[in-house]
């Protein structure tokens, strides 16, 4: 017998039992004779049969399935996000349908539209930004969400992250402590919450407090590639720059590459703190300073957070901003 062609009823007549026994053996229910619990355990596995989440969901209401969407799945902060979201998923026996949206907000709603069909339990935002359209869907599906290892324009979602605030204050102070008032922002869009709000006005209060102006000029805005950092570079030396915080650990390494290549020193004549922690800090030379981040544990955090929301039937909780301590990783790229 082909394997598409066995359903629940096939199983039920080969085992001569009700849809409904078939029903409760596949989904563990107790009140069913051990007998005939392994007479259709038998049958299952003699036919090959493989369960359809998408029927069963439609029983239960749940399809144990959590959507994640992940804006460039080569990135390696967002991939070590989600071995913990996945690891979590896997003890609580749900399934992960992990999308790409290429930080493009015509994608980032197809996506999730297709998420949403899919009747997923729960979603898992990493990235930036929604559109308005996005956020108005989600609030009518009633899907919970939860945002992880970033902050997005809707304060009503769930997150788990860090201070990034605080973060950028502290990277910034230490850098002003030897570059004095020349220290840079270089970071991709200034759109983002997370760069825009929070990492700028954590750069803002180090500035602040050591007393030194507020210069717009020295807030660099990329396009969030490497090469678009690495061009920044020689702009950077040619303004009398001595230090920059930088949003994104690949904009740091093209930062790094463009001032070698321009013959400029790090950090003897320019020094870098990045802000993810990734491998790019560890694999550069010099090696990459940076703020550090439990970036499994946000992920791991994220996805039992979700769980409690799906279990509810809410779409917010009182524990809906879960802080996570941060640190600091001193390497070769600061003095």
């Amino acid at each position: 017998m082909e394997k598409q062609s066995v359903t629940i009823y096939t199983v039920a007549r080969e085992a001569r039992v009700s849809m409904a026994t078939v029903s409760r053996v596949v989904n563990g229910n107790p009140n069913v004779k051990p007998a005939t619990r392994q007479k259709v355990m038998d049958v299952i596995k003699r036919l090959n049969y493989r369960p359809n989440a998408v029927a069963r969901g439609l029983a239960s209401k749940k399809t144990t399935t959590v959507g994640v969407v992940i804006p460039r799945i080569t990135d390696p902060y967002f991939a070590d996000l989600a071995l913990g979201i996945d690891d979590i998923a896997s003890m609580y026996k749900y399934n992960i349908i992990l999308t790409n949206s290429d930080n493009d907000d015509d994608k980032v709603l197809k996506v999730v539209r297709n998420l949403l069909a899919k009747q997923v339990d729960g979603i898992i935002f990493m990235g930036f930004n929604m559109p308005d359209e996005l956020k108005e869907e989600l609030k009518s599906s009633n899907t919970p969400v939860v945002v992880a290892g970033s902050v997005v324009n809707d304060d009503d979602l769930a997150t788990v992250r860090i201070d990034y605030q605080n973060a950028a204050k502290e990277a910034t102070l230490k850098l002003l402590d030897n570059a004095k008032d020349n220290v840079a922002f270089v970071t991709s869009s200034l759109k983002y919450t997370i760069n825009g709000q929070a990492r700028l006005s954590g750069y803002q209060a180090a500035l602040q407090e050591r007393q030194v102006a507020f210069d717009d000029q020295l807030v660099v805005e990329t396009d969030g590639t490497y090469q678009s950092s690495y061009d920044q570079a020689k702009k950077l030396v040619a303004a009398g720059i001595k230090g920059a915080y930088v949003s994104d650990d690949k904009l740091a390494v093209g930062l790094l590459n463009g001032l070698t290549d321009n013959g400029v020193k790090v950090p003897e004549e320019f020094e870098i703190i990045s802000s993810n922690d990734t491998n790019y800090t560890k694999i550069s030379r010099p090696t990459i300073s940076s703020i550090t981040q439990p970036t499994y544990d946000i992920g791991a955090i994220a996805m039992r957070l979700l769980t409690k929301l799906m279990d509810s039937n809410e779409s917010t909780t009182d524990e809906k901003d879960v802080i996570l301590d941060h640190g600091f990783a001193k390497r070769q790229s600061t003095r």
